[in-house]
């Protein structure tokens, strides 16, 4: 593909990114009409909504289109995952200058397709518009899948809080970054496409979860909307919470704590769930924590004290992009 987005114009870019879509069973009417149309068995849909803004949630110096494809359609369907659903669509809205070259919509919509396709999900429409500013909107679908959704709201007193997926990878590989560097590969790589784990909700499900979400903000920052919603405390106990090898190396060369990535760091969208104490969890569930009586107002604590530092709020202190 050669030329810009505005050489194309709006309907040939929408002729070109619908042309490198797949589907799935569940979509039984995609791109091309007023609204697509999406199977649900369940008789409710679970829907999600999050946006990407350049300079603030990626660079394009760090990351190709690829890469924020995969990250935006992953932190979406991730928080579908997290009511315990199984996606199943996605609609995209995107804001792009007239004079991007054609190849940067083509290949994030490359990359928001095969995250789609490893969460069993399709894109099944959305919208294109001119802007300044690359912006990337997207709505996810899941289905049920004739279970209760797990909320925020179900954790009790003498529950335990474990945990599936990465912690920290991502707010290390931001560090690395920050600093000019692109490796230990590893870490770069779980900051510019997060890998969460799309199984690990519905299966929470039918283990009994009682309340449930994805880290997006900060382990700690997304435990306390489960410790305000369900009035509790949250006590996460720091030594069995895994810090890799390769992170405290890296911490230790940019001067900083490895805990502070693992319990503040977000956008690795690892999923935290808390769970009757004789539910019995797989190898995959890492127990880090138990849910008390609120001492006071609910809060989440770490080794039995109040923990010092915020996750991230968009409202909050800034934060360099991507």
């Amino acid at each position: 593909m050669k030329g810009t987005v505005g050489e194309l114009g709006e309907f040939g870019l929408i002729r070109e990114l619908t042309s490198r879509l797949t589907t799935t069973p569940a979509v039984r009417l995609g791109p091309g009409d007023d609204a697509a149309v999406v199977a649900a068995p369940d008789r409710r849909v679970v829907a999600s909504t999050d946006l990407l803004l350049e300079g603030r949630h990626f660079r394009r110096d760090w990351s190709t289109a690829y890469d924020v494809g995969r990250k935006a359609a992953a932190q979406n369907l991730a928080d579908i995952a997290a009511m315990g659903a199984v996606p199943t669509a996605l609609l995209l809205g995107l804001v792009v200058p007239a004079e991007l070259p054609v190849t940067w919509p083509a290949e994030l919509m490359d990359g928001i397709r095969d995250e789609c396709q490893v969460a069993g999900a399709a894109v099944v429409g959305g919208d294109v518009v001119r802007g300044e500013t690359i912006t990337v909107a997207i709505t996810a679908l899941g289905d049920l899948r004739n279970h209760e959704p797990v909320t925020r709201s179900g954790a009790q007193p003498g529950d335990v809080v474990a945990v599936t997926g990465w912690l920290g990878w991502s707010a290390a590989g931001h560090a690395v970054l920050s600093r000019g560097f692109r490796s230990p590969r590893a870490f770069v790589e779980a900051h510019r496409r997060p890998e969460p784990p799309y199984h690990a909700g519905p299966a929470a499900a039918g283990l009994g979860a009682t309340a449930m979400t994805d880290v997006s903000d900060g382990l700690v920052a997304d435990l306390g909307h489960i410790a305000e919603a369900s009035k509790v405390r949250i006590d996460l106990r720091s030594a069995d919470i895994d810090v890799p090898s390769q992170m405290s190396d890296i911490g230790q060369a940019v001067g900083v704590d490895p805990l502070q990535w693992v319990l503040n760091g977000g956008e690795d969208h690892a999923i935290v769930a808390t769970f009757p104490p004789d539910a019995k969890l797989p190898a995959r569930w890492k127990v880090i924590g138990e849910v008390l009586n609120p001492s006071a107002l609910p809060q989440v604590t770490v080794d039995g004290a109040p923990w010092p530092h915020a996750g991230w709020d968009h409202f909050g202190k800034d934060k360099s992009a991507d």
